[in-house]
């Protein structure tokens, strides 16, 4: 069935009308990239995704800024050892060594179950930070993502917005399961003057199971706010 071409098509995988069909909706933003740096749009500054942190599969650890957060509860979103999507809530019981129950081999969203938080909230494996939310902000900002076992994903569109006064070059990253690095996908160039770019794909980009995407900046100007986001289809296979 060619979803594409249906009226409303979008309206009816959000329902969940399509077998077999999703969407996953990923957002990103760096809160200052320093200048002449190159970084993933994340929580994190001036810092590519540590993808290495995930050599293999392992529980993760949570820690808190803030004792105001205390006992609040963190939903963590990703894949578990055979690249099956999981999920599991964490209350912050302590400032640090808040484990889950489950392992992960990759982490892709992480949002507050309770309440907004009051400071950092890190997600920790192999003693490197692998998702942060933000201070009030309840929920991380990742421009990655990677494609769980068993299905393809669809890019349909992406967009990125950099703060006025500032430039920069940008890139998604694709590392195809199996290969041993990323290579670029798509790149484009984005400034506060210029406004908001965004690209639609006509014919949208097959990326493979267990695949990485990470979308990374090269910034021009000194602490740039950049933002970036995509839009896949999911296809589970039957």
């Amino acid at each position: 069935m060619d979803l594409i071409r249906l009226p409303n098509y979008g309206i009816g995988v959000a329902k969940g009308q399509f077998a077999n069909i999703s969407h996953v909706h990923k957002f990103g933003a760096v809160p200052a990239m320093s200048q002449n740096t190159s970084g993933t749009i994340w929580d994190v500054n001036d810092t590519v995704y540590p993808w290495s942190a995930f050599a293999s599969a392992g529980t993760l650890s949570l820690t808190r800024a803030s004792t105001s957060d205390a006992d609040k509860s963190v939903t963590i979103v990703g894949l578990d050892a055979d690249y099956n999507q999981i999920t599991e809530s964490v209350t912050l019981t302590a400032a640090s060594g808040n484990i889950t129950t489950n392992s992960f081999i990759r982490v892709y969203r992480a949002y507050m179950t309770t309440g907004s938080n009051v400071g950092d909230v890190d997600v920790i494996r192999n003693a490197t930070t692998v998702a942060r939310i933000t201070a009030g902000k309840s929920q991380t900002l990742m421009a990655i993502y990677t494609v769980p076992s068993g299905h393809n994903a669809y890019l349909l569109a992406g967009t990125a917005s950099c703060q006025a006064g500032a430039d920069a070059t940008t890139d998604m990253f694709v590392r195809y399961f199996g290969q041993a690095s990323f290579r670029v996908g798509h790149s484009f160039e984005v400034s506060g003057a210029g406004g908001q770019y965004k690209y639609d794909f006509q014919i949208p980009i097959k990326i493979p199971e267990k695949s990485d995407i990470d979308v990374r900046c090269l910034v021009r100007s000194n602490n740039a706010r950049v933002t970036a986001a995509f839009d896949v289809l999911l296809d589970k296979d039957t």
